[in-house]
């Protein structure tokens, strides 16, 4: 089981916008920006879907995700790669649908996606950049 260290937390927990990276079953990529992000526990991601058209077709195609996080300041950035689950009842939708209705009750909160994650790579320039950490 891959787990974000507490270096990789710190980053993540400075984000306001991700890169949310997938691609079709034929290969078509796509990147959206996502914003509503909870990182859970130590390898599951929460991400709220309130106007994911080609995001959502994908993982129901394709259920693998990349997220990129970056601290401009550090210059420190790492690829999170996963597995996504997509719930649109249920408790942990319920949880997730509080959470995007109290940064606005017009947010629609159609759906969770929850990102295991599987692999996660370093993208900071230097001699380690695109390696998988361990």
């Amino acid at each position: 089981m891959v787990k974000l260290t507490p270096e990789m937390k710190e980053v993540f927990a400075q984000q306001k916008v991700f890169a949310a990276a997938t691609a079709s079953k034929s290969a078509i990529p796509n990147v959206a920006p996502v914003a509503t992000v909870q990182l859970v526990s130590d390898d599951t991601i929460w991400i709220g879907d309130n106007y994911m058209v080609k995001t959502l077709a994908n993982v129901k195609e394709n259920p693998h995700m990349a997220l990129y996080i970056w601290d401009p300041e550090k210059k420190r950035c790492f690829q999170i790669k996963g597995t996504v689950t997509v719930k649109t009842s249920g408790p942990d939708y319920e949880k997730i649908k509080a959470r995007i209705k109290e940064k606005g009750p017009h947010y629609p909160a159609k759906g969770l996606l929850i990102l295991s994650i599987t692999e996660v790579f370093e993208c900071t320039p230097g001699p380690h950049a695109g390696k998988k950490i361990e």
